[in-house]
């Protein structure tokens, strides 16, 4: 008579602890449920389990100290991970751990029922396993049901490391038939770079003195194999475990080695996982120092700028000086090109928020791009009615025209740009590797006829200052910027390439419900006004020329060089400030802690934010707070004068 599975369930979400109970009971297993570790602790002191289900975050310890806890008193017990998306690398500390697998939150039934079933069916099989030594007393067609289903290699060598036995899953992992394999050496299908370390670990097998588990290697596919036909590589990683077989038990002095058998485990998803985390953590890291970088080049463009508007206010066009100086705005305008690349790439420059229609952008940013490379042949497929989407219209038309530059650098000859938008709806399967929620978005595809790319390419076309370009034709960073800013308007941008076939890059971006609103800007137009301007920053450069520019617009302008001498200067002259420009980064109190101690002195109190950077995000969230408006850093004469009186005559407090 055969008992139903034991499995435990431990989650501290009553919900979800549940529905598990629910589903597994309706399949026939014996389930029982707990809501903390110390509950799990005490109910593994009453029953031995099966299996586990396990989630990392529970109150009164961490999943990893419950899982040596079952180690140590049910070894036997299969251990399940369920995680979300925060815990997934502690979700990969646990496989190396010895952890079975690990389902990420939200899964399918499906999903779950498989991954139990194959936890139960390799405990079935490693208990089994276990008899090998002394002469397996199962029959024959029982066990080589339970190899020939596992998802996993099952294999066992000879004492020359030859195989005698390799179970079916070969021929799905790595595209060779199980006979094909019989009788070769083990090195047959061992990637050369990891030859020494399998090598080292066959050798020890023949001691006794251990057992392998959890050792990473490489093994060759075979030629021609599907799974590897659309890529440049052409192994699969793997964890092995093996174990040696004596004609005595283990531990007998006078043993005789007759072999090893052991499991081999395809980790390639866990792999790219750990590469995934190790890219994100390496571009936040890089982001950081662009963003500092940006935010300092910006503040000295801004000074260059300020005198240089200074002087345009009081010449004309027939000055000798005056195209000269028009020059060196235009200087100024690349470079602060420059900075918005590393501002998007650092993910800290989306300011100017608000619903825009793609349609529209992506129009307009073609036909700008067309008029300059007429051998592009442009075609548009746009949908009606397009859901609009909350972002920075500046930073996606820097998207959209890096994309376009890199689409003609790939025509040498010229070619097709085909671009189109559309409405879709992506599912949790769909956004759940990018830790996004499922829901409305809209696609934006942009696919050229250009040369392709190959697949180690692709794989680092987002990385900083990577190019395929010659010296002095690209910084590197137009993709890495574009990755970054669509990240940071919670998106998603994806490639696919083939060589000789073309590009296509596919952005997804969250739809929004709020309507677009049709700018009416007064482009050229400088705007005076007499009020009374508190500026503050804590570079002495900023301090100086924005006075000046301030003074020449026609403001009284009070001046602070920290958040705490503009609190002073506010107070001293209640009632006496009109509007305060505000830095937002600053040693000691920032732009953020000045404004809302600004907002307790002065409720309707006026500020314009200024900066040469966001660090993450934080100009959003202080105008969330009610901040009035921003202005990016190098901003000209004619910019502050129309943002000052657009604040001080709509905003009347």
């Amino acid at each position: 008579m055969s008992f139903p599975a034991k499995i435990l369930i431990v989650d501290d979400e009553p919900r979800i602890r549940d529905s598990l109970k629910l589903l597994l009971d309706e399949q026939g297993y014996d389930v029982y449920t707990v809501s903390s570790g110390q509950e799990a602790k005490d109910i593994l002191s009453v029953y031995q389990f099966d299996l586990a289900l396990l989630d990392m975050v529970i109150p009164d310890m961490n999943g990893h100290q419950l899982m040596e806890h079952i180690y140590e008193t049910s070894p036997g017990t299969m251990v399940v991970i369920i995680t979300g998306h925060a815990s997934l690398d502690s979700a990969i500390g646990a496989l190396r751990r010895g952890a079975y697998d690990y389902l990420r939150k939200p899964f399918e039934f499906e999903e779950l029922l498989k991954t139990v079933q194959n936890a139960l069916d390799q405990k079935k099989l490693k208990s089994e396993k276990e008899i090998i030594n002394g002469k397996l007393e199962l029959s024959e067609e029982r066990y080589r049901y339970l190899v020939q289903n596992s998802p996993d290699i099952i294999y066992t060598l000879d004492e020359n490391g030859n195989f005698t036995f390799v179970s079916q899953a070969v021929k799905r992992l790595l595209g060779y038939d199980a006979d094909q394999l019989i009788g070769k050496h083990y090195s047959t299908i061992i990637h050369d770079e990891d030859m020494e370390r399998a090598q080292w670990i066959f050798n020890e097998r023949r001691t006794g003195d251990r057992a392998a588990a959890g050792v990473q290697l490489r093994l060759k596919a075979a030629e021609g194999h599907e799974a590897f036909r659309a890529c440049d590589v052409r192994h699969l990683a793997i964890e092995l475990k093996a174990t040696g077989m004596y004609d005595k038990p283990v531990l007998e002095p006078d043993k005789v080695y007759l072999g090893t058998h052991g499991v081999v485990r395809d980790i390639s998803d866990r792999k790219r996982l750990e590469a995934q985390l190790q890219q994100a953590q390496k571009m936040e890291a890089v982001g950081t120092l662009a963003g500092g970088i940006a935010h300092d080049f910006n503040n000295l463009l801004m000074g260059i700028q300020g005198y240089t508007s200074l002087m345009l206010l009081k010449i004309d066009s027939k000055h000798p000086h005056y195209d000269k100086l028009k020059s060196i705005e235009q200087y100024i305008e690349s470079g602060a090109e420059l900075t918005k690349q590393l501002l998007g790439f650092a993910r800290g420059g989306k300011y100017d928020v608000k619903p825009v229609d793609l349609n529209e952008l992506v129009e307009k940013t073609a036909t700008m791009f067309g008029r300059t490379k007429k051998e592009v042949i442009i075609s548009t497929k746009f949908e009606q009615d397009l859901w609009a989407v909350e972002a920075d219209q500046g930073q996606i038309e820097q998207v959209l025209l890096n994309l376009f530059v890199n689409a003609w650098q790939a025509m040498p000859g010229g070619g097709d740009l085909a671009l189109e938008t559309k409405n879709v709806t992506l599912n949790a399967a769909a956004v759940s590797p990018y830790g996004l929620p499922p829901g409305s978005y809209v696609k934006v595809t942009v696919r050229d006829s250009g040369l392709g790319m190959d697949e180690n390419t692709q794989r680092r076309i987002f990385e900083p200052f990577f190019t395929t370009k010659e010296m002095g034709r690209g910084t590197g960073l137009g993709l890495a910027s574009a990755y970054g800013i669509i990240k940071n308007h919670n998106g998603i941008i994806e490639v696919e390439s083939k060589i000789g076939e073309g590009t296509t890059f596919t952005i997804y971006l969250p739809a929004s419900q709020k309507m677009v609103q049709k700018d009416a800007g007064q482009e050229g137009i400088i705007l005076r006004g007499p009020e009374t301007v508190l500026l503050v920053d804590d570079e002495d450069m900023i301090i100086e020329v924005g006075a000046e520019i301030l003074e020449a617009l026609g403001y009284k302008v009070l001046t602070a060089r920290s958040g705490p001498e503009a609190i002073e200067i506010f107070k001293a002259n209640k009632g006496q400030v009109d509007i305060v420009v505000l830095d937002m980064i600053m040693p000691g109190m920032g732009g953020g802690d000045a404004y809302d101690q600004l907002r307790e002195i002065d409720p309707d109190v006026k500020v314009l934010l200024s900066t040469g950077y966001s660090l993450r995000g934080e100009a959003s969230e202080i105008l969330k707070r009610g901040c009035n408006g921003f202005i990016q850093k190098p901003f000209n004469i004619k910019m502050l004068s129309q943002k000052l009186r657009e604040i001080l005559d709509n905003h009347t407090g």
